[in-house]
């Protein structure tokens, strides 16, 4: 792909994210991204050949960048979930993105291949980090990985009911939370009430 090329598909790609984050894939209009992007419609199809598939060329991008510049750390899960919330925290569209994509892309017959991979990886990570008694067993790995990524967006996804309980709080509070919350995680189960070690 020569250079203009890649300018080219790396504008569209960013408007594409500033309007899905905002619309959703069904209220988004090719019209607004090729406006922003400095692009036109034929562009947009040429490379990305319908709206559903710039979609999933967005949320590859952006799961595939995320995945480099924040790798799953199975020895530090709390300072891993820590580095993703400043990650959402930066770019506050991954958190609707994401939403969306749930809600409009799950069930769909394609899925993600760069979540799929990054997610069977991390679990690969996880398994045997476990087998080897470097990390908690308490939970399976899937749940345990399903905790610390969904427990990462927490903050974005406060009930506006609740917002005006977090309104003062800082950053700082916010991601040691997390952090506190998902060293909990990984602390041994406790032992049965009246139940005694040796």
């Amino acid at each position: 792909m020569t250079r203009d090329a890649q300018a080219t598909r790396r504008r569209l790609l960013d408007a594409a994210a500033d309007e899905f984050s905002e619309y959703g894939i069904a209220g988004a209009r090719v019209e607004r991204i090729a406006l922003a992007s400095k692009s036109n419609k034929a562009q947009i199809y040429h490379y990305f050949g319908s709206k559903e598939r710039l979609f999933d060329a967005v949320m590859n991008d952006i799961v595939g960048r995320t995945a480099n510049s924040v790798p799953i750390t199975v020895d530090d899960l709390p300072g891993y979930a820590g580095r993703l919330f400043d990650v959402y925290e930066d770019d506050p569209r991954i958190a609707r993105l994401a939403t969306w994509y749930r809600l409009e892309r799950t069930g769909e017959p394609t899925q993600l291949d760069v979540l799929s991979e990054t997610l069977k990886d991390e679990l690969t990570q996880i398994r045997a980090a476990q087998r080897a008694g470097a990390l908690s067993r308490r939970y399976r790995p899937a749940d345990l990985l399903n905790l610390v990524l969904h427990m990462s967006f927490l903050w974005t996804f406060v009930f506006p009911e609740l917002q005006g309980q977090f309104v003062k709080t800082s950053r700082v509070h916010r991601r040691r939370v997390l952090v506190d919350s998902v060293a909990a995680l990984l602390r041994p189960e406790p032992a049965p009430a009246g139940v005694h070690g040796p």
